[in-house]
């Protein structure tokens, strides 16, 4: 298990994934105002646990939960958790392990995590996407956190 920050500084997070080093936006055409990216990333590629910014870490079971309901009842993006209506959802594709061997990926190329695109619909926030004053997308939320118990190591004998 390592945090996000540790990922950051990691190798690509999957060969075919493109992602290299950072989960950051990757926005195309500018004229389009598109921005794509992982909203969060429960396993790497490797199969590691991984830890966010918060310390918390979210099982994939529960963040694809979570994906549904929010493509479900909302499909808004914001600006920096304080106000709405500044993106509209265009794209939205949890990649479970299931998902990934149905659509034939082969294990250990992407990560299992929540992948998003967004139409950005006010000034101000794509240029501050275009800038990089913005660089990856943040989920909010609402869970009970539970202690997680770091296993523990054999004992030699």
């Amino acid at each position: 298990m390592f945090t996000f920050k540790e990922a950051l500084k990691k190798e690509p997070i999957g060969k075919a994934s493109g992602v290299t080093g950072r989960f950051k936006i990757a926005k195309s055409d500018d004229d389009k105002r598109l921005a794509f990216g992982w909203a969060n990333v429960s396993v790497s590629a490797a199969g590691e646990q991984l830890v966010d910014w918060h310390e918390d870490m979210i099982d994939i079971e529960e963040l694809e939960q979570a994906a549904y309901k929010f493509v479900e009842l909302y499909r808004e993006g914001g600006e920096m958790h304080e106000r709405g209506g500044c993106a509209v959802l265009i794209e939205s594709m949890v990649f479970t392990k299931e998902k990934q061997a149905a659509l034939g990926l082969p294990e250990g190329t992407v990560p299992e995590g929540w992948w998003i695109g967004f139409y950005v619909t006010d000034d101000d926030v794509w240029e501050k996407v275009k800038s990089g004053e913005y660089p990856m997308f943040s989920i909010e939320g609402e869970a009970i956190r539970e202690p997680v118990e770091e296993p523990t190591e054999p004992a030699e004998a």
